[in-house]
């Protein structure tokens, strides 16, 4: 199946000049996470208060936080820099940065939005069980992170237009929510080696 995440080695060879220059000026892995959770943190914070003036700004948040994520882990694999803390920060930070970040839409659409942040959790949860029960953390299913970012960042642009309206916003996030779910049950199964 196709996503967003299939395109991770394409964006990460972009990012590969950024990677030397951080590894050169001393930057850890931890540290990149942490920035990354504060960034999301603070912009979805600006985004709650700013209003619909700041919609135009998520596509560009959401692409500085998909390759900040991605330069963590590149960083932590290419340098040695692996750290059981660092597994900590990521998965967690991850979460907290999609709360933030999701936040500016839970307030437009409260029970839509509800409903899609509670399954974007539980299929993070999913995917890092794998590795509880010995197998892969799972990235599998056609709704992940990235996607989500993809989705929701999109979904601002158009909010910023004003194109969207209780409908629209209706069917988007509806489609998204019956994602997500196949996303938990995809992982869950291929966990378990059910494929």
């Amino acid at each position: 199946m196709i996503t967003i995440y299939s395109i991770k080695p394409l964006f990460q060879r972009a990012l590969k000049p950024l990677l030397g220059f951080l590894f050169r000026v001393g930057a850890t892995p931890n540290q990149v996470t942490v920035f990354t959770t504060l960034f999301s943190v603070g912009f979805g914070l600006y985004f709650a208060w700013a209003g619909r003036s700041s919609w135009w700004l998520m596509p560009i948040v959401f692409l500085v936080r998909m390759a900040l994520n991605a330069i963590d882990g590149m960083l932590a694999r290419q340098f040695q820099m692996q750290s059981r803390l660092g597994t900590y920060l990521n998965e967690m930070g991850d979460m907290v940065s999609d709360l933030f970040l999701y936040m500016p839409f839970a307030i437009e659409f409260p029970w839509l939005m509800g409903a899609v942040i509670g399954l974007s959790l539980f299929s993070e949860v999913a995917g890092i069980l794998a590795a509880a029960i010995g197998e892969e953390r799972r990235y599998d299913g056609p709704m992940g992170k990235s996607d989500r970012a993809f989705c929701l960042g999109s979904m601002g642009l158009l909010m910023a237009f004003g194109l969207v309206n209780d409908v629209w916003a209706n069917v988007i996030f509806g489609s998204i929510a019956i994602l997500i779910c196949m996303t938990i049950f995809l992982r869950i199964r291929n966990a378990l080696g059910k494929k």
